[in-house]
């Protein structure tokens, strides 16, 4: 009978890759016992958040720093790019201040937007930040103090087990966590060709509502957003509507 345990020794084992594990447990494969590093919640346990559930591929196991109370908590994610312009940052600010009020905030501890939504949210709010790595590294290294804030009275998780690095291919793929621990995702900027569609993507996918800022005309850095918008998504373009969300 398959325990928590056993899976966390195969995300130990293969890296946290989704399949092997599936592999592993649909094979019965006995588990090699390792010395894990950080605490851990798995698909068999009580405390697996049930929106996690929702996917197509949900998460054999969270590795976890922080508390993992806020993830049975109303919570909403919000991304924007990497390189924000000084009004992609002033609606990350604005939209996180109001939303930490009443919200969990979710987003991927990344440069940029992520960030500055963690950051707004350590005052007053909580967070939970979705990594794709292991804890072995923090990534990027300008994010170092920010991660131990989060470390200490908030919450970061990630599905690989402590050793694993940095690799591109996670990124993307972590997104389904962030886009279903959430119950509504806002953007706040994006061109029209960013990573923050894949998050949109997830997120539509689960049937979660979606929101997005108006951006000036012609402004490439949110033509994403204006797109979207164009495509069915919630405007935002007052602070009674984000109050209301």
């Amino acid at each position: 009978m398959l325990k928590r345990e056993d899976i966390a020794y195969y995300a130990y084992r293969y890296d946290g890759n989704w399949d092997a594990i599936a592999e592993a447990v649909s094979h019965e494969e006995t588990p090699v016992p390792v010395s894990v590093k950080e605490p851990y919640i798995t698909l068999l346990d009580d405390a697996y958040p049930a929106c996690l559930k929702q996917l197509r591929y949900p998460p054999w196991i969270l590795f976890y720093r922080g508390d993992a109370s806020l993830l049975q908590k109303p919570m909403a994610a919000i991304v924007g790019s990497r390189t924000l312009t000084p009004y992609g940052a002033a609606l990350t600010v604005r939209c996180a201040g109001i939303l930490k009020e009443r919200y969990v905030l979710v987003s991927g501890l990344a440069k940029g937007a992520d960030a500055l939504v963690h950051r707004t949210a350590l005052s007053g709010g909580h967070t939970v930040g979705v990594i794709g790595s292991g804890f072995s590294r923090c990534y990027p290294p300008v994010n170092r103090g920010l991660y131990a804030a989060m470390a200490r009275n908030h919450l970061i998780v990630s599905e690989y087990p402590y050793p694993v690095g940095v690799r591109k291919e996670h990124f993307p793929w972590r997104n389904r966590i962030l886009a279903a621990l959430g119950s509504k995702l806002i953007v706040t900027q994006a061109a029209l060709h960013s990573g923050t569609m894949i998050t949109v993507n997830e997120a539509l996918q689960l049937g979660r509502d979606v929101y997005c800022f108006p951006w000036p005309y012609e402004d490439a850095c949110g033509a994403g957003c204006d797109r979207l918008i164009e495509e069915g998504a919630n405007v935002l373009y007052s602070e009674e509507q984000l109050r209301a969300i």
